[in-house]
This record gives structure tokens, sequence and C-alpha cells, in this order.
């Protein structure tokens, strides 16, 4: 493919920064590619002084292979690498470090357990929050704030700060480091070390950064570092693109680009070669709501196709989910492959129901991201408890899963025996007749589910035995999202309304984890199937069609995103999920959800081109 003027002014910028705003489908690979090429063909740069950083190792590996493949040099000393690859490079050479002393997910998640008991943190009702308190952690690490002013929002203030400390601690004295610790420990080394950062400064005399708008602080300071005098920084990316500020990632640091280096060539990459201009449009008008971003308009480089994009509203999920796969088999049929198919979702939390439908109709797909196993969560685990003892299970598992929940100041030490008799456990606290009559209404609530379907159980369990106001305090009290804890009980209570028994509805369960687990696996990665993705996961990839379920107001903008920055961010992935379609892009939302009412996304309104295109069912 011919260089245009833009990207050609991209490729031939030879010292001193540059700033490169990319847009979607705008060839930003291979311009780097290129530039790469002109720098060691055109300006005789030595191959080996070159830096090419990215986030990822497939996007290093493919950019690696380009540029192979267009210059013709298998063994290139172009340095190709992710942000932790150079970092953990540099310390291996200073501190003797091996993969070794890189922690595990399974070690850190073991750490962190460690440091939320010392912490004194509840264990029980569960722990799944572990994934965003490390999130936490990993968020402060890599924007290097002080931890004694942090916010924290996955629990209170103070019992971060513990968890935060004894984190830490602990990974130290375990001679352990994470991703985090790379950068940190690497700003520590170049900056107390000026003999080593100007060894390295010698080694890397260009450094070319790809996705720059995904840069957090410490990356930032550590690569200006390795810049040096020469501040031969190239670095290239979509501020509106930016999605990652959960890990730290900050969009600002691209828009002040040129404040910390005044004289840096700000170039653009105009053209969009991959969608339609309906797409295009369609887009530029989302995200032109953005206040912090640069100003900029995108040209459409294809021909139109009329009626490419299409907003639709359904009175419920299943609705939704049923037009999905029609469309699928529909655009299948028409001779369009599975695999240039995706359907995108805000939350990983959202495809069990998609899943289920593409399951009972044999369409072949793909899981770009993990699908959170819904029967497995603390919650579901409560409630099949329940549903077990209400069918005759006098299990002590199931017991102490659910004695005080809601709290009934039963001590677990009364639970002793592997079968649980209630009258004996009643007869146990003779004394206190207030005692009796818990465990009594107990035995009520039991037997007045025995004969219940699984769906009326629930909400038996949900309303009348007091579980969802259980959830509420709990969520208080560990500073928790109760809506999202709720929303695991709607989508649960929602599964089991088709089967009369609880059997039934736990063979569908089996069945449905059996073929979660074989869709998961890497056998699946090159078949032609539909992708199943989050909109994070979808980012820098691109298909035909594109389908975005559930374009609700408090899903997409998430219902957490309250202030300015967190909703240009929202704005910013949907963004990213609609210019990932390159022929046909289909944006849906319900009326209802688990019996209350949504409203649509204010995103919808914001793209007012779609409006001739908006439809009700």
């Amino acid at each position: 493919m011919k260089l245009n003027s833009y990207q050609m002014r991209a490729v031939t910028h030879f010292k001193g920064p540059a700033v490169v705003i990319a847009g979607p489908g705008s060839g930003k690979t291979m311009v780097i590619t290129e530039r790469i090429r002109y720098l060691t063909q055109k300006k005789k740069v030595d191959p080996a002084s070159i830096l090419v950083v990215t986030f990822t190792r497939a996007a290093a590996e493919e950019m690696r292979q380009r540029f192979v493949y267009m210059s013709k040099d298998s063994k290139t000393r172009v340095s190709f690498g992710t942000f932790h690859s150079v970092f953990f490079t540099i310390l291996k050479y200073a501190y003797g470090y091996s993969a070794s002393n890189i922690a595990a997910p399974r070690q850190k998640e073991e750490i962190l357990r460690f440091a939320m008991d010392a912490a004194g943190m509840d264990p029980l009702p569960g722990r799944e929050d572990t994934g965003e308190i490390l999130g936490e952690i990993e968020k402060v690490k890599g924007s290097m704030m002080d931890i004694g002013c942090y916010y924290a929002v996955s629990c209170p203030e103070e019992t971060f700060r513990k968890i935060y400390r004894e984190y830490t601690r602990r990974m130290r004295d375990s001679r352990l480091i994470d991703f985090e610790d790379m950068m940190a420990d690497t700003y520590r080394l170049l900056k107390e070390r000026p003999d080593i950062l100007a060894a390295w400064q010698k080694r890397f005399q260009f450094i070319l950064v790809d996705e720059f708008q995904d840069i957090n602080l410490l990356q930032y300071r550590i690569v200006r570092m390795l810049a040096g005098y020469e501040d031969n920084l190239f670095a290239v990316g979509d501020d509106d693109q930016s999605i990652y500020g959960f890990r730290g990632a900050n969009a600002g640091i691209m828009l002040h680009f040129t404040q910390d280096y005044p004289e840096a060539a700000v170039l653009y990459l105009p053209d969009n070669f991959r969608s339609r201009p309906e797409i295009v449009q369609a887009a530029s008008n989302l995200i032109s709501h953005n206040r912090h971003r640069f100003q900029k308009t995108f040209r459409p480089y294809r021909s139109a196709s009329p009626h490419c994009v299409l907003v639709r509203q359904f009175r419920s999920p299943y609705e939704e989910n049923a037009e999905i796969v029609r469309r699928i088999e529909q655009l299948h049929g028409n001779g369009l492959p599975y695999g240039q198919m995706a359907v995108l979702f805000r939350t990983n939390t959202q495809s069990r129901m998609l899943v289920e439908y593409l399951m009972s109709r044999n369409i072949p797909f793909r899981l770009g991201s993990r699908v959170p196993d819904l029967f497995n969560h603390w919650i579901a685990m409560d409630i099949m408890a329940y549903l077990h003892i209400a069918q005759g299970s006098r299990k002590r598992r199931d017991f102490l899963r659910i004695i005080n929940r809601p709290n009934r100041y039963i001590s677990r030490r009364m639970l002793q025996d592997a079968e649980i008799d209630l009258a004996a456990l009643r007869n146990s606290y003779e004394t206190r007749a207030w005692m009796q009559e818990r465990i009594s209404r107990l035995e009520y609530d039991i037997a007045m589910m025995h004969r219940m379907a699984p769906y009326a159980a629930i909400a038996y369990i949900r309303k009348a035995v007091g579980y969802d106001q259980f959830l509420q305090e709990y969520a208080a009290s560990v500073r928790a999202d109760a809506a999202d804890l709720v929303s695991v009980l709607d989508e649960l209570q929602e599964s089991s309304r088709p089967y009369q028994t609880l059997s039934a509805w736990e063979e569908h369960i089996r069945a449905y984890e059996r073929e979660l687990e074989r869709r998961s696996g890497e056998e699946d990665a090159g078949k032609d199937a539909v992708m199943i993705a989050t909109m994070h996961y979808a980012k820098g990839l691109e298909y035909d069609v594109v389908f975005i379920p559930d374009a609700n107001d408090g899903i997409t903008p998430y219902r957490r995103a309250l202030l300015e920055e967190d909703l240009e961010e929202e704005r910013r992935m949907f963004y990213v999920a609609m210019t990932r379609a390159k022929e046909r892009l289909y944006i849906y939302y319900v009326k209802e959800r688990f019996g209350r009412a949504c409203g649509r996304s204010p995103f919808i309104d914001e793209v007012s081109s779609l409006q001739k295109n908006h439809h009700n069912v």
C-alpha cells in the first residue's frame, strides 16, 4: 500500500520528539514499521540503537514480523518489546534477576490474601474482590501515588493502606516483583545510577512508542529518561482510544506531550481506511462530545454504504439476544464467515445469555474475554445451598454457607456434625427463646421452598428470607457496589426461569460449564467463529460486522462513572467498540431488564447521525 502524504510526513520525521495522532484504521503499524526502515536504510541509523515499545507481546511480535517481511532482514538487531520486557532487561543486568523473581498470578493472589487477612478483612462471605483490590494496588504503584492520600474504592481507606503495605512488604521479603515493581525499580535505578542510565541512553538513541495513549506516569518518566538529551522520542497513539484508566493509563500525558516537548512535531494520520463513511461519521459524532482531546477530523477513505449503521430497541434481553443470533445466521447464510462478526459487551458478565443462545443454535463462537462463571460465584453457591437444603440436604457444608446469611446469630461451633439436625440445634438454645424462634423460622422457610420451582424459590430467598437485605448490608460493610451483587442474583434467578426442578436446572448448568470450558480453549483460536468479547479486549481488532448489545444507561456508561473524566473514558470505550466495524454496525438496547425499566444510553443520543436508522421493536 502506497503511503499518503500524512503517513509519509510521519515516516520521514528524522530527529527530535514527535507525537503522531493516529485514528482508528489509519495505518499506524505500517507507519511505525516504515519509519524503522526509513531510519535504517535511508538515514543509516544503526538498527541496534532503535527501540520499539508497545504494551503487548502480540503487538510487539506483529511489528517485528512486519518489519522483517518489509526489510527482508530476518536477523534484525532492532529491539521490539513490551514496557515490562524492556524494564526487566534493565533490571536483569543491574540486579541479576531471573524469571523466577517475577511473581506468578497464583503467588500474587496468595500474598494478597495473606495481606487482606493481616489487615483484618473478613474472608466471608466471599473474596471475589481480590482482583479489584489488586488492580488498585497496581494503579497506585503505576501512578506513583502517595498511599496515604489515595482514596480506595474496593474497601475502606485504612484497610486498603494496611493491605497495600503488607502486600508490598511480603513481595519484597520474598524477592518477588510484579509488573508495577519492574517499573518502580527501573525508575529508581536510572534515577540513582547516572552511569547505568547513560549506558542505556547510548544503546537506544531512537525510541518509538506504540499505543502511547495507554502509557502511565511511571512508564512515561522512564521513557523520557531513556530518550535522554537526543529526545528522539516518536510517540504514536490516539487519545480517543485511551480506555485503560483503571490500570493507571493517563490520556493527559499524550495531550500534554507538547508541554514537555515544546519543539515536538505534531503529526496527524486523518484517513480511516477501515470503516464505511457512515460508521466513521457516527463514531466521530459520539467522540466529539469529549472535551479533553485533540481536536481532529477523520476522513473516511472507503465509499458509502447505506444503512450500514442500525440502532434498535427491544423489550427484553431475550428478544435482543434472539435478534443477534438471527442476524448472525442470516449474515452467515449470505456468505459472511463467522470470524468476521463480533459481539462486544461493556463488561464480561453480560454475555452469559447470548452464549447460551449461540450454544442452542450450534453457532461456533470464541471467547475473547474470560466469561466469569456465574454459577461459581459465592452468591450462587449460597443460593444453591439454600435450594439443596430445601430439597432435603442436611449436609454441614450447606448449612455453614447460609446459616448467617442473613445473620441469625448462630455460632458456627454449633454446627459440628456432618449432618445437621435443626430440632437438636433448636434444643441447644433452650434458654434463649429468641434464638429458638430464628431456627423455627428457618425450618418454616425450608418447608415453604420444598415444592417451589427454582425461580420461585430464589424469589422467596431474596424477599421472604431476606437475602437481598443481607447483600445490601454486606456491600455497605466492605464498600462494595450493592448493585453489582444484586445483578448476580438477578442473572442467577433469570437463568433458573425455564426449569421446573432443581435437578433439571443443575443438569443445564453442568452442560453449560463444560461447553464454556471447551470454547475457552486455545484449540478454538483458529476456527471460523463469532468473537464474543469486551470492548477492552477488542481494541486493535477489526471485523466486518460488530454488534454492541445492552447500550443502556448504567451499563454504558457504567453506573459508577460519575466524574467527567470517567464519563469521557466510558465514551472512548464505546467509540473503540464502534470503530471496530468495517461494513456494518448494530447497536441494541432494551426497555426492561430483570423486571426493571432501563433507559437507553445517552451515547445513542450523541450519535445524531443514527436517528434516521433508529427503529423500535
